[in-house]
């Protein structure tokens, strides 16, 4: 009788402490890098990326450091749930070989006047080898072991297809601005996926981005094996406008955006000043949809060869503006919303100014309006919101069957509103 009240007390034990551990466990968010690594991205097939990789796929992650010493980074990979909590999974289970590895494939910089140390880690290697799809960290330490910054990316498996259509909202005060998500994951008929309507979750991303992404969306009916998804506000996104750009490729001379050119220690991009768009005609012209190319029209090798400039940023506010704050961002700073990036109001010139240190090339850039609460007001926003604005939308499948300890990333939809409709 003693021996079965113990057991059912450490049963109740355990499962005290497994709970109290899931609700406790932290959100793991990024960590944006220090002022000297510059450049961070994630690599495939030679360009910058998105970071989502089907599983056993090549990929890179590549960046920067300004203080060109060749000094020892080392990197660690950690699996988390739908949620972004940490898995209960050991790392041996989802990683194959040694975490913790230095990164040594590096080179310094070559004929540019900013000197930098530009570092590459390939994914497989002969170290370590990603083996279960769902959501990964990469965290890059140095060598007293201090988390220098970190980055998300995810892997996924194709089990299954998702048909994903965008069309304007269906609500008539957004049906200018908004963009929705209609969509159907197909399972087919080989798929023997337990209870998916409650284990089945999914992600809507806009450019692939988390910082508004959708989650937490059931589908509304099924038919046959298909989930049905066609909401209208629960799966929409501000459509925003279409994304400013530079180019300095060319990074002594004016052109393509940049009005003038000046050298010092190294060179001043001074870009033509922008005016908010928010209140004029939708005018397409096609973007990268914030992404970047790293580039020098003198070399071959961008990555070692193309210089870091000051790029200097100038917005003429709205009139509704009243001294705000203002971000730069785009994929070439993660879209983060860091003092780095936070322009500063010129009283004097009645204007909006900020100087960043980038490297050369082709730059997608927005600006970010932030309500009082320090959010992000999409709905302010600066150069406006319309539904023609073509967007990369993505849908990413979730699944944990009832036994199952981790979240498997199992199939991705992919479409851009380009061709949106009613």
């Amino acid at each position: 009788m003693l021996f079965h009240k113990k057991l059912r007390f450490l049963l109740l034990l355990s499962f005290v402490l497994s709970g109290s551990a899931s609700v406790f466990s932290q959100v793991e968010k990024e960590v944006n890098p220090p002022f000297n690594i510059k450049t961070v991205s994630f690599v495939q097939s030679g360009a910058n990326t998105i970071p989502m990789f089907r599983l056993g796929d090549t990929f890179e992650l590549q960046f920067d450091d300004l203080f060109g010493n060749e000094a020892d980074y080392y990197y660690t990979i950690t699996q988390y749930n739908y949620d972004w909590t940490p898995t209960i999974l050991a790392k041996s289970e989802y990683l194959q070989g040694m975490d913790n590895q230095r990164i040594m494939t590096y080179q310094n910089s070559f004929n540019t006047l900013q000197i930098y140390s530009h570092y590459k880690q390939a994914f497989p290697n002969r170290f370590n080898r990603i083996l279960l799809s769902g959501n990964y960290m990469i965290k890059i330490f140095n060598d007293n072991q201090e988390l220098v910054f970190s980055r998300r990316f995810i892997v996924y498996e194709e089990n299954l297809s998702v048909a994903l259509q965008i069309k304007r909202s269906r609500n008539l005060t957004d049906i200018e601005k908004k963009q929705n998500l209609d969509f159907t994951i197909k399972m087919g008929d080989n798929n023997t996926l337990q209870n998916p309507v409650q284990n089945i979750k999914v992600a809507l991303l806009q450019n692939g981005r988390w910082d508004n992404a959708i989650l937490n969306i059931k589908p509304q009916y099924t038919l046959g094996s298909d989930l049905i998804y066609r909401y209208n506000q629960e799966t929409q996104f501000w459509g925003g406008n279409e994304f400013l750009y530079f180019d300095n490729k060319d990074i002594r001379n004016p052109g393509n955006n940049v009005g003038k050119v000046t050298s010092g220690e190294i060179y001043n991009s001074l870009l033509f000043a922008n005016s908010p768009r928010g209140d004029k005609p939708y005018t397409y012209y096609p973007d990268i949809n914030g992404s970047f190319y790293v580039r020098n029209i003198g070399s071959e090798n961008g990555e070692t060869e193309a210089d870091y400039a000051w790029v200097y940023f100038t917005l003429i506010p709205p009139t509704t503006i009243d001294k705000k704050d203002i971000y730069i961002n785009g994929m070439f700073n993660n879209f983060a919303l860091a003092p780095e990036n936070k322009m500063d109001f010129n009283a004097q010139k009645g204007v909006y100014e900020k100087a960043i240190l980038l490297k050369q090339g082709f730059v997608n850039y927005q600006y970010v309006l932030l309500d009082a609460k320090g959010k992000v007001d999409n709905q302010n926003a600066i150069d406006g919101n319309f539904y023609q604005t073509e967007n990369n939308y993505f849908v990413i499948v979730y699944y944990r069957g009832n036994n199952d300890r981790y979240d498997k990333i199992i199939g991705r939809g992919f479409a851009t509103s380009e061709n949106i409709t009613n």
